[in-house]
């Protein structure tokens, strides 16, 4: 896909900063989506496709029964005949129960086509998200302001939707037009004229006027609605920024209220929305400019046909039933013809939230191809260990510019080894960390882990998933099936006692725990469901010593057999570790590593030496 991606960015010209054209956010799109057609989902999707064609052949058929209703009708008003004029209020009746009908019909498989196709694409967006961790990389190499949410929710719905609505209107608009060309061919016949006294014919007189007259509104349409493509994508890049910092703020808003931020984020989001509203006024403009063509074809396109068959008519050489036939005719082929003139606005609309699709797609692809592949070097190596230990082999991580942190570094972590990480801030601990967990891949070397381990993550601010608490505790495990009494001890033994009968709550876990409560439910889980590895990362720093005390201890009665790697600047915690490795800073600016295990009387010392402690 990469490939596939580049090659195409290279024809338009997307590759080198030039914006993208609409035949490249078109072709790359549909490069994306076309799985729904070709994989799994094939049967479903063509079968859906092909209930809207159905539908839409019979749409047209109803509205050829109409524009014949429409000779028929008039020609028993002229002739004032009574009964054929019931007749035909009677056809119309039944026209309509059959327009409706199948109306209905392609309502239902329309929308069933875009649901099935949106689900496919939505499926999709979030798998090439969230494998391998490409949401939190991403998050590094885009920014957070990259809004993929923004781009996998609401944007796959606004290329999806409309999408489905233009194939189908084009459809139906070429098969309109060819069927009504036709009817207004045999019935508006030819036109005598005599330029300069030479008598000439010009048949299909009607036919020739109804494609001057949509060419040059579809022309003016074009000309004047251009830009309104660019000016709707950087419109709706500024309605998701606005959505981000307004969610920023809302996340935040305990930091922000305590130091007296409120000022600054007000006079920030009026600055937002300030460009925001600029961006709407370009489009504003433009859409007004585009409604002096739309709203004036409005006026004159059923008129134009009238004018040109009334001297026919006036002649006798028409009826009317014959003039209101082709004035009908000649709308639904100038309403076919002039399909991009009703559609421009909605067009534009689908261009650019298209491109954002695209745009995120080859955002994962740009960040695949700067990760390299595993098995190369240039990328850090995640295997399989030959044993039960974790084995750091020659490892050097970079940052994403390819910037050198750690150099060299060559560990081996024995089973149920406790690892403390130590080293100044800047030296890349947690980057370390995060490359053992497997969410760093820049850089080279190997890190060899046991094949059928149990890794569990413990951040600096513990995750806290939506629903019930104890959903919560068992997270991500949410099908585990554990006793309540063993949830409870957990949560006891952890000090949220408080917490014990709030078991099936659901709350905003996220907002009502403290930092300290989250970090003792991340230990809570750990006594739950007991991992083989536990990878930690300042996950005590906000823990009192003594509320430390317990926590940690945990890794020496409980998970014993646990190999643990840990990064914290609390001191003191030295006693629950066999080993350190120390990240020290060379004069080049990157770090290597130095490793020391802890001399045997070591945790002993440190039990003695603890304020309030005492030999049992």
């Amino acid at each position: 896909m990469v490939a596939a991606s580049d090659s195409v960015a290279q024809e338009s010209g997307a590759a080198d900063g030039v914006e993208p054209t609409p035949r490249y956010i078109g072709r790359a799109f549909f490069r994306v989506s076309r799985g729904f057609w070709t994989g799994p989902t094939r049967r479903n999707a063509w079968a859906l496709t092909a209930g809207v064609l159905a539908f839409v052949l019979a749409s047209l058929v109803t509205a050829l029964g109409v524009n014949t209703w429409n000779k028929f009708f008039f020609d028993a008003l002229e002739k004032k005949d009574v009964h054929t004029v019931l007749l035909g209020v009677a056809a119309i009746l039944a026209l309509a129960l059959a327009s409706a009908a199948v109306a209905v019909g392609l309502v239902h498989m329309r929308m069933r086509l875009q649901l099935r196709w949106r689900q496919w694409l939505t499926r999709y967006l979030i798998d090439r998200w969230l494998t391998d961790r490409r949401f939190y990389q991403l998050n590094i190499v885009a920014g957070e302001g990259s809004n993929p949410e923004f781009r996998i929710a609401d944007d796959a719905r606004l290329a999806i939707e409309p999408l489905v609505d233009f194939v189908i209107g084009l459809t139906n608009a070429i098969l309109a037009a060819v069927t009504f060309i036709g009817v207004l061919w045999v019935v508006g016949g030819s036109l005598d004229l005599r330029p300069f006294g030479v008598p000439f014919v010009l048949p299909g007189y009607m036919v020739v006027a109804v494609i001057l007259y949509a060419a040059l509104t579809s022309t003016g349409i074009v000309l004047v609605g251009r830009p309104l493509i660019r000016y709707v994508e950087t419109k709706n890049t500024g309605e998701a920024k606005l959505r981000y910092e307004l969610t920023r703020v809302r996340e935040s808003a305990e930091n922000i209220a305590l130091i007296g931020g409120d000022d600054d984020e007000c006079a920030r989001l009026d600055g937002t929305f300030r460009s925001l509203a600029g961006r709407w006024v370009k489009v504003i403009v433009q859409q007004a400019r585009m409604t002096w063509i739309s709203n004036g074809n409005a006026v004159l396109s059923p008129v134009v046909p009238l004018l040109l068959g009334a001297p026919k008519y006036l002649s006798g050489e028409m009826s009317l039933g014959s003039l209101m036939q082709a004035a009908a005719a000649f709308a639904q082929v100038q309403m076919a013809l002039n399909w991009l003139v009703d559609n421009a606005i909605r067009l534009a609309e689908w261009f650019a939230s298209a491109q954002r699709v695209v745009e995120l797609v080859d955002a994962v692809d740009e960040l695949e191809d700067t990760i390299g592949r595993y098995g190369t070097d240039e990328t850090v190596v995640l295997g399989k260990s030959p044993d039960d230990a974790i084995h750091i082999e020659h490892l050097s991580i970079k940052q994403q510019n390819g910037s050198l942190m750690i150099d060299g570094a060559d560990a081996v972590i024995g089973q149920g080894e406790k690892v403390l990480v130590k080293g100044e801030s800047g030296t890349g601990k947690s980057t370390l960390i995060r490359t053992m967990a497997g969410l760093w891949p820049w850089g080279s070397g190997k890190i060899l882990r046991p094949e059928k381990a149990a890794i569990a993550f413990m951040p600096q601010r513990p995750y806290m998933p939506l629903g019930t608490l104890r959903h919560a505790l068992l997270y991500p495990a949410a099908d585990l099936e554990v006793a309540d009494e063993t949830l409870r001890d957990a949560l006891r033994r952890c000090g949220l006692t408080h917490l014990l009968d709030r078991l099936d709550e659901e709350d905003q876990w996220d907002a009502i725990l403290s930092g300290g409560e989250k970090q003792r439910l991340a230990f809570a889980r750990l006594l739950v469901n007991p991992p083989d590895i536990v990878i930690m990362d300042e996950s005590t720093s906000a823990l009192d010593e003594v509320s430390q005390a317990r926590m940690m201890e945990f890794l020496r009665a409980d998970l014993a057999h646990a190999t643990v790697v840990s990064v914290s600047h609390h001191p003191g915690l030295e006693e629950y570790f066999d080993r350190e490795i120390h990240l020290i800073r060379k004069e080049e600016g990157h770090a290597t590593t130095r490793d020391r295990r802890y001399p045997p009387l070591h945790h002993l010392w440190h039990r003695l030496t603890r304020p309030g402690s005492r030999v049992a």
